[in-house]
């Protein structure tokens, strides 16, 4: 029992050593070639997955995996949040709430009736794959929009949006589910409820431990623990989190507004000296990348090419269709009607080049599969398919088009 504890530690400490070396390897390459190092954490984990080198090899339902989707997921979201600035959010909140809302439902009922149509699936099946990818992924756009440096109000925009949507989007499936396995009824005013209360919850969890958070670590009087900010960010990350999950709301927007509340410290009359400042921003952006290492990596690893290869020519089709089609029309139908911040045609068309399905949608049809869902293996065929796709070209391709589109910092390009 001993030998096989010490052994599959050996395994886990062998894992480790190969994700952080083959990481660090393609993020030098990514910052040479000025490309998102998630795209190549990706692709260096299909290659050492088992189905190709056979030497990353950890299951979608382990306990290991989800330690490190959960927890890496958090982080980076953290991360992303803490980099947010609540006068720009001010100017686009009303965009932010229906993309974020209205937005998926739009999504998941154009993308439902496309595959209805394409995949030849009934309706609930089709609506089930269109909850499943209709959600953005803030693991892939908060990396990206930390490499790629681009119109505030933009940039935040589409990280707070990836950072919302993902309660809505859980909501949607899980409810389709319970018709799909003739468990209940789809409910709008039910949906609309549990959205409200999941958002809420979160959003208050959040709030409250990134004010305590703040004060222990840059309160005048009780800003006792300055020195320990970096493990203050890890505790905390974890306890919105489980704090938010525990009242059945999404852990995932606690984390998003503990980094909001934090990052914007200063707003409260929180400061802390500028040394440790910069510590605390050294040890967030290390962890932020080892975090995404490992989520991508094993992300890539977890790809079943027998599984895509079944619906490939069909699934293709419907991703392009999703891309240049269905994510424009959404976003325009949300943002148009905001008058208060003033889109310009070019800011509207950037945010509909960037939606990256990634992580969560990931995550949702693992747990259709697991429940042998009907029409799961469909789902799930189609959900990596757009995985790779959005990832691949559009992640690749948002500092050319954000270049193109005007979007660009100055220094940038």
């Amino acid at each position: 029992m001993g030998s096989a504890a010490v052994h599959a530690a050996k395994d886990i400490l062998f894992l480790i050593g190969v994700i952080l070396f083959g990481g660090s390897c393609s993020s030098l390459v990514a910052q040479r070639f000025k490309i998102p190092d998630v795209v190549l954490f990706l692709l260096l984990g299909m290659g050492l997955g088992p189905e190709m080198a056979g030497i990353v090899g950890v299951k979608a339902d382990s306990t290991l995996n989800q330690l490190i989707l959960i927890f890496g997921s958090s982080y980076i979201l953290f991360d992303g949040g803490a980099g947010l600035k609540l006068k720009v959010l001010r100017e686009v909140w009303i965009t932010l709430v229906v993309i974020s809302t209205v937005g998926v439902l739009i999504t998941a009922g154009l993308v439902g009736l496309t595959a209805s149509w394409l995949l030849g699936l009934p309706t609930i099946t089709a609506l089930l794959l269109g909850s499943t990818i209709a959600s953005t992924d803030p693991a892939t756009l908060v990396p990206v929009f930390k490499q790629v440096t681009i119109k505030e109000r933009v940039a935040q925009t589409v990280m707070s949006e990836s950072a919302f949507n993902d309660a809505m989007a859980a909501i949607l499936t899980f409810s389709v589910v319970g018709i799909a396995m003739g468990q209940g009824e789809l409910s709008l005013g039910g949906a609309v409820l549990g959205l409200l209360s999941n958002a809420l919850i979160g959003v208050a969890a959040g709030a409250i431990l990134g004010y305590i958070a703040a004060a222990l670590i840059a309160h005048e009087k009780f800003g006792f623990l300055t020195e320990y900010a970096p493990l203050v960010t890890l505790m905390a990350v974890a306890g919105a989190y489980l704090t938010a999950e525990r009242f059945n709301a999404s852990g995932f927007m606690a984390v998003f507004v503990f980094g909001i509340v934090l990052g914007n410290k200063d707003s409260f009359g929180f400061r802390i000296e500028d040394q440790e400042q910069d510590r605390l921003e050294d040890f967030i952006v290390t962890t932020s990348l080892i975090m995404r290492m490992f989520i991508f990596m094993l992300l890539g690893s977890q790809v079943q090419f027998a599984l895509m290869g079944k619906y490939l020519p069909a699934g293709v089709t419907l991703v392009l269709i999703f891309m240049f089609v269905i994510r424009p029309v959404t976003v325009f139908c949300c943002a148009i009607p905001d008058r208060r911040a003033r889109w310009s045609f070019r800011e509207l068309c950037f945010i509909s080049w960037s939606r990256e399905t990634g992580v969560i949608p990931g995550a949702l049809a693992g747990i259709l599969l697991g429940m042998k869902v009907p029409g799961a293996e469909i789902i799930a065929s189609v959900t990596f398919i757009a995985i790779l796709m959005t990832i691949l070209i559009q992640a690749t391709t948002t500092r050319w088009v954000a270049g193109k589109l005007g979007l660009l910092v100055e220094g940038e390009g």
